[in-house]
């Protein structure tokens, strides 16, 4: 996959509205594999729909979303089975971690599907995001920041031309939040990947090729 656009996109809960000042919303927008974008977002702006949308969690929404010209609409579950295996990897704001499940257990539920990293590649970022000794603690012990952590883990388990991250530093500091940007970026760029970045307003240090409003 080399491009997903959106084109004239709104949010079903927006049509009534006539006020929608946005780079995104009822626009015509193209992501295009490799380049780095940052999407700047207020609260409630639908930025989390958005990743939602790409991904066919949600479909309540106008307008078109274009995978390589073809119009999500049209997809069967096996195509969408299909673009979240191999194309398409989301970190949710919310992250969905299992709590009963161990940091590395959560990871390998994603991996046991892709076959796509090494335990031993998996503990070498778990090492570097200085969380190694919580890789066999049940995730409802960790802190969210750590918890974002592992479900940045999670997301890169697998082959992928797209990484959406929505707010994926929150709650970390700026030490973490940039060993995270480096490891993402590093596995990104091994993969050709593009990268969106969602933000409310701490967002991830990179050279972005783009910064869209919402």
């Amino acid at each position: 996959m080399n491009t997903i656009t959106l084109d004239n996109t709104l949010p079903n809960v927006f049509l009534q509205r006539t006020d929608i000042q946005s780079d995104i919303w009822r626009k015509q927008i193209c992501f295009e594999k490799g380049k780095t974008y940052l999407i700047e977002a207020q609260s409630g702006t639908g930025k989390s729909s958005l990743c939602s949308f790409v991904v066919g969690y949600r479909k309540d929404f106008d307008g078109k979303i274009l995978f390589d010209g073809k119009d999500s609409r049209q997809f069967k579950v096996k195509d969408w089975i299909q673009i979240r295996q191999r194309h398409i990897s989301l970190l949710f704001q919310e992250l969905r971690l299992f709590p009963e499940l161990t940091a590395m257990e959560n990871v390998e539920i994603k991996n046991a599907l892709t076959h796509f990293k090494t335990r031993q590649e998996i503990g070498c970022w778990f090492e570097a995001l200085g969380i190694a000794d919580k890789i066999d603690d049940p995730v409802r012990l960790m802190s969210f920041g750590q918890q974002q952590r592992v479900a940045m883990i999670r997301a890169l388990v697998q082959p992928f031309d797209f990484l959406f991250c929505d707010e994926p530093i929150s709650h970390l500091d700026d030490e973490n939040s940039q060993m995270m940007a480096n490891i993402m970026t590093e596995e990104a760029r091994r993969q050709g990947a593009g990268i969106v970045i969602t933000s409310i307003g701490k967002h991830m240090n990179l050279p972005y090729d783009k910064t869209l409003c919402l």
